[in-house]
Formats: structure tokens, C-alpha cells, sequence
């Protein structure tokens, strides 16, 4: 698999920094045209390719308004093409979920899953209205990147052990030099992103190749929920990541000290603006009100949450053959109502960055992630299966009468779900409930546990795992 790895510029030159930025502005242009000719349900329904789409502008001589260098719109359009095939691939995820809620019947899933993998959703009107419905028509806001194919760049070092990274221009056989603080040279298909005065260089390169990728992973089985104080705990009753609540929580008292400030300084140039002295204004707006130094903050910020969350995964991986977690590709929604500083913190919860560093470490390391159902496991005893009471991070089980924590007690009910043969990835949180429920019934009154079901009793057999099958 590859990895995403990003070089920094070295105090570049205004001059190339602005001729840069001309560049990737122009470039934006292309990516609107792209969203707004294809990006709606009609243009992706007419299936083209991102090659038909330059042949097409090469043929209206669209292109040429742009004032770009062909290799430069090229890419772009096979970039801005490819996010376009990213949102209705993210689409299609909900409407497969609305399948499955609409009807049970095998054929009629596999006759409506085969329309909506083929693009031929249009002619079905269930399908027709969900996707319309969940893939929204996009608009480009990217104005700062530039793609530059792998044999349009070269990299070379100076005397003084510097490297320079040589790029095409805005002018043809005209390259622009970037002095790069790495000593690796980028390679492949570059992405060029200008933030703040600065040129991010995003490549990729083989994670075989990389260092973490050659530590073995473990020989077990392990199961691990998700936190916020903490990056993950795992079946065993070791925490992972602890620093994790901490970062977000002072990150987000930060930013409400700050923001307050801002919007203060805000209010007064308005006001300023209002009574006619547009100096005071424009100093406020220069001097106090800009974003470069903001910027650069929450990406040290985003920095150290990765570390943080990818080091508790390492660690996870570090014992575990097998690692069990729940799906955190779905939505959650809760009925509590909560305070305005405890939603600011949730709101910055890395719910994604676990679900990457999971699939990424997992996969480059050799070890098998297994998403499960996560249901109530977080409210039920992991030794009775009654529902418990949950307060803060403690779980009182009336029956057991013993407290558990919380985290701990979730990470052993997600490791059991894998073998659990009724509830499978996609069992709605409802039925969960209810078939926790009647176990409960059945030990309280000392019925067998089996179902006495014969298509139940067939479906254990046959199934052991459901839920490490369900897709």
C-alpha cells in the first residue's frame, strides 16, 4: 500500500511563491468548470472518463481560456474527476444502507446492489431517489493546489547540501526552484498545496519500505473501543493514547479564549467601519485579524493528535494478530443533551484519524481488523449481559455487583460481538437491544441459551462469525 508523506518548503521567495500562487488560482478555475459541468447527478450520470473530458475541452478549445500549460489542466481535470468519483462512491455507501432498511429479500438487495455498483441507478426509481437525495451537487473552494505529474519534476541538491525541487511554471520550459528543508527527495505524482507563504509538497511512497512497517505484529486476538480522554482501550485493560483527552481538551479551551478575542476585535472594526474610520478597520482586519499564524497552530494540532492516535495503534497492533473494533465509518447520534464545552470537545473527537490509523497500521503491519457491532456494548455486563449503569467511565452491574470500568468493559463486549452469531454488522441498534434483552430474560429464568428457533439453530451453525462476514 502507499503512504501520504508531505516535504515543507524552506524560506521561499516571495517572487515564486506569488508566481505559484497565480498558478494554482488558475488552476481552481479548471477544477470549477470540472464540478460545475460534471458534478451534479446529470453530468455523473453520463459517465464520462476524466480523458474524455480533456478530449472534449481540447475539441470546444475550452482549455485555452485558463492560460495554463496542458500538462498542468491535464492533471488537474484527472484530479478534480477523481474527487467527483469520491463523493458518489461516499454516496452510494448511504444508499446501500437504505437498501438493506428497505427490504430483506436476497434477490431483490442483489438486483438493486448490482444496479447501484454498474451506474445504472438512474433507471430504478428507489435508487434514482436516494442517490439523489444523498449525493449533493459539489462546489470547488480549492484554489491553492497545483498537481505536477512524476516526469514533469526533478530534484536537485547544491553544494551546501540543500534540496531543490524544480517545477513547471506558468511559462513553458520555464521551472520554478523550491528550496525543500527535507534531504529525501519527493517522488511520483506531486501534490503542491500554498498555505501561509509556504509550499507543502504531498507525495506517496511504498509503506513496505518504511521502518514501523517491519515490526511484527502480535498473536492474538485483541478487542479495542474507542475514547477521548484516551486514543483506545483494549480487551486487556490497557489504555492507549492517554494523552489524546488532554490535547483536545486544552486545544478547545484555546480556541474559545481565542475565538472570544477575535470576535471582540471583530465587533470593534465594524464598528469602526460603521462610523466612517475604514484606517482603524483595515489596521484591525491587518495586524490582529489574520489567519496565517491561526493556520499554522491547528496544524501543529492536527500533527500531534495523529502521533498520538497512530502510537496507541502501533501498540494495539504490537500484541494483536487480530484487532477488534467497531465500524466508525457510521454516524452517531445521541438523545443527551449536553453543555456547550462538552459538545466544542466532541466536536473535535478524531472519530476519522482512529478509523485510519486502524485500517492503515493494521494493513502495512500484517494484522486483521474486524469490524463489528457496536451496540450497547458500552451499557451491558461483560460477564452476565445485563444492562448496567453507566456513570462517567464506571459501569455498575446490579446482578454481578461489581463496578467495571467503562472502557474496559466495552473493549471485552466488542471482542465477544466478533463471534456473536445473531448480531452482525449491520443488525439495527433496535433489534441489538432486543436480542440483548431476551438473553437476559432467558438466564433470569434458566432457559436454555440456544434458540429454539430450527432456522436460528441452523444459522449458528452455518455461520459461526456473522459478524467478521457482513460487508
Amino acid at each position: 500500500m502507499k503512504v501520504t508523506r508531505i516535504a515543507y518548503s524552506s524560506r521561499m521567495n516571495p517572487g515564486k511563491y506569488a508566481a505559484l500562487a497565480e498558478q494554482a488560482r488558475r488552476l481552481g478555475w479548471v477544477r470549477s468548470e470540472v464540478w460545475q459541468r460534471h458534478g451534479s447527478i446529470n453530468g455523473v450520470g453520463a459517465g464520462l472518463t476524466d480523458r474524455q473530458v480533456r478530449d472534449r475541452w481540447l475539441a470546444d478549445g475550452t482549455h485555452v481560456r485558463f492560460a495554463v500549460l496542458a500538462n498542468a489542466w491535464k492533471e488537474t481535470v484527472r484530479d478534480a474527476m477523481a474527487d467527483i468519483a469520491a463523493n458518489v462512491a461516499a454516496a452510494k455507501v448511504d444508499v446501500r444502507r437504505a437498501i438493506i432498511r428497505r427490504t430483506s429479500a436476497p434477490v431483490e438487495r442483489k438486483r438493486m446492489f448490482t444496479a447501484l455498483k454498474a451506474d445504472q441507478w438512474a433507471i430504478d426509481p428507489f435508487l434514482s431517489r436516494q442517490m439523489r437525495k444523498h449525493c449533493k451537487r459539489g462546489h470547488n473552494r480549492t484554489h491553492d493546489q497545483i498537481i505536477v505529474r512524476a516526469d514533469q519534476h526533478n530534484s536537485v541538491t547544491d553544494a551546501r547540501g540543500r534540496l531543490w525541487l524544480a517545477v513547471p511554471g506558468l511559462e513553458r520550459r520555464k521551472m520554478v526552484k523550491i528550496p525543500l528543508s527535507s534531504a529525501v527527495a519527493p517522488t511520483g505524482t506531486l501534490r503542491l498545496i500554498l498555505r501561509g507563504g509556504r509550499v507543502e509538497v504531498h507525495y506517496q511512497v511504498d509503506a513496505s519500505q518504511m521502518r514501523s512497517s517491519q515490526r511484527p505484529c502480535g498473536q492474538r486476538a485483541i478487542g479495542v473501543d474507542k475514547g477521548y480522554t484516551e486514543a483506545l482501550t483494549d480487551s486487556d485493560g490497557t489504555h492507549h493514547g492517554t494523552r489524546l483527552g488532554q490535547l483536545l481538551s486544552s486545544e478547545s479551551d484555546r480556541l474559545k479564549e481565542r475565538n472570544r478575542r477575535r470576535a471582540k476585535l471583530r465587533s470593534i472594526a465594524n464598528t469602526a467601519a460603521l462610523r466612517g474610520d475604514h484606517a482603524k478597520a483595515h489596521r484591525i482586519k491587518a495586524n490582529n485579524l489574520g489567519t496565517v499564524k491561526r493556520d499554522r497552530q491547528a496544524a501543529r494540532h492536527r500533527a500531534r493528535v495523529r502521533t498520538e492516535i497512530f502510537t496507541a495503534v502501533h501498540e494495539v497492533v504490537d500484541k494483536a494478530a487480530t484487532v477488534i473494533a467497531e465500524d466508525l465509518t457510521k454516524r452517531f447520534t445521541g438523545r443527551k443533551t449536553l453543555g456547550k464545552n462538552v459538545n466544542r470537545r466532541l466536536a473535535a473527537w478524531t472519530k476519522g484519524v482512529t478509523a485510519e490509523a486502524l485500517t492503515n497500521v493494521s494493513e502495512r503491519r500484517g494484522s486483521a481488523l474486524v469490524p463489528v457491532n457496536a451496540a450497547y456494548t458500552s451499557q451491558t455486563c461483560h460477564q452476565c449481559g445485563r444492562f448496567g449503569r453507566r456513570s462517567g467511565d464506571r459501569l455498575h452491574c446490579t446482578r454481578c455487583g461489581v463496578v467495571w470500568q467503562a472502557d474496559v468493559n466495552a473493549a471485552i463486549n466488542i471482542l465477544h460481538r466478533a463471534g456473536d452469531p445473531d448480531i452482525a454488522l449491520h443488525t439495527p441498534h433496535h433489534a441489538v437491544k432486543q436480542i440483548l434483552q431476551d438473553r437476559t430474560d432467558r438466564h433470569r429464568t434458566r432457559l436454555p441459551v440456544q434458540d429454539s428457533s430450527p432456522a436460528t439453530a441452523e444459522r449458528r451453525a452455518n455461520h459461526p462469525n456473522r459478524s467478521t462476514m457482513s460487508k
